[in-house]
C-alpha cells in the first residue's frame, strides 16, 4: 500500500494547509479516505485522476471532512464516460440523504446533470470520450456504515468504529485498512476514544486528528470530542501503533518552534515514528530511512 496525505488542515481557510482528506493505493485501486474542501486539488497535483478512484470512506460529514464528495463524484462521472464501474462510498447516515440532495432531480446539482445527459452538446462530449448509447446519470454505490461493521473488499478489509465526535448531532467514524499484510488507521475527528486505541492496535500507520494543544481546551465538552497532543500520544504509546500521523493541525500551534515542541513532547510519551502532517506528504509503512549522504 501507499499512502499520501491531501489535505491536513481544519475549516479554517488556509492556501497551505486544506482539509482533510487521504488516498490510498492498493494494487491499481485509489480508496480516498475524507475529502474536504481542498483535497480534489490534491489528489490532482499528485497526478491521480478522479476516474483512478474506486471507493471514498467518509468519516462524519462536516463540510471540512466531505466539502470535495461532490466534486470527486461528479467529476469522475463526467470524465468516466460511462466506461468505468460507478464509485463505493461508505459513511455514517445520513449519507444516502446527502447524495440525493446532491445529485437528484431537485439536488443541487439536479439540473447540471439533466443537462449533461439530455442536451445534445454534452451528448456530443459524452460520445466523444468514448461513451455509447444513453448518457445515464451518476448512481454511486452507497453504503450507510456503523460502529462495528467489517467492509470485505478484494485483498482487503476495513473495519469501522464509532467514534467521539459532536454526538448526538453527527456520528462520527473510524476506519482501519488491512492489506497485503499492512494496516493503515484512520481517525476520522475525535477525542480520546477507547474504541478506536483498540481499532489501532499494533498498527502500521495511524493517522490521527491533533486539534490543540493539551491544556489549552476550551471545556470539557471540546476535550471529549477533539484530541490533544498529549493525550494522542497516550493513545499511539498505548496501541503500540509503529508511526503515528499528526494532521488536522490548527493554527494555534502550526509554527516554528511549536511544531518541534509538540513533536518533541508527543516523543516523551510515544516511542514510535512521528510524522507532523504536511499536505502531500507520503507516509511510508515501514520506518522512515535516511537518504544518502552526497
Amino acid at each position: 500500500m501507499k499512502l499520501w496525505l491531501l489535505g491536513t488542515g481544519t475549516p479554517t481557510p488556509s492556501m497551505r494547509r486544506m482539509c482533510s482528506g487521504y488516498v490510498v493505493k492498493l494494487g491499481e485501486k485509489y480508496m480516498v479516505f475524507d475529502h474536504g474542501f481542498g483535497a480534489h486539488h490534491r489528489l490532482l497535483e499528485l497526478g491521480i485522476p478522479a476516474v483512478h478512484v474506486t471507493h471514498a470512506f467518509l468519516s462524519h460529514h462536516h463540510y471540512d471532512h466531505m466539502g470535495d464528495y461532490a466534486r470527486l463524484l461528479l467529476t469522475r462521472w463526467d470524465q468516466g464516460a460511462g466506461k468505468i464501474p460507478e464509485l463505493e462510498v461508505y459513511g455514517p447516515p445520513p449519507l444516502q440523504r446527502i447524495t440525493e440532495r446532491l445529485i437528484g432531480d431537485d439536488g443541487a446539482f439536479g439540473p447540471d446533470l439533466i443537462s449533461r445527459t439530455e442536451n445534445q452538446a454534452s451528448i456530443d462530449v459524452f460520445r466523444a470520450r468514448g461513451g455509447e448509447g444513453q448518457r445515464q446519470r451518476p448512481q454511486p454505490v452507497l453504503h450507510e456504515v456503523r460502529g462495528g461493521d467489517v467492509i470485505q473488499g478484494e485483498g482487503w478489509t476495513v473495519r469501522v468504529v464509532e467514534v467521539n465526535h459532536f454526538a448526538p448531532h453527527l456520528t462520527s467514524l473510524g476506519y482501519r485498512l488491512d492489506a497485503e499484510g499492512q494496516s493503515f488507521v484512520y481517525s476520522g475527528d475525535t477525542g480520546p476514544s477507547r474504541a478506536l486505541a483498540e481499532l489501532a492496535n499494533s498498527c502500521d500507520v495511524l493517522v490521527h486528528m491533533c486539534h490543540y494543544m493539551s491544556g489549552t481546551a476550551f471545556s470539557k465538552t471540546f476535550a471529549a470530542f477533539t484530541m490533544g497532543h498529549l493525550e494522542l500520544a497516550e493513545l499511539a504509546q498505548q496501541a503500540k501503533v509503529k508511526n503515528l500521523v499528526i494532521s488536522h493541525v490548527t493554527e494555534q500551534f502550526d509554527h516554528p518552534g511549536l511544531r518541534e515542541r509538540v513533536i518533541r513532547e508527543v516523543s516523551e510519551i510515544y516511542k514510535g515514528n512521528v510524522f507532523f502532517g504536511e499536505d502531500l506528504m507520503e507516509i511510508p509503512f515501514d520506518a522512515p530511512s535516511a537518504a544518502k549522504l552526497d
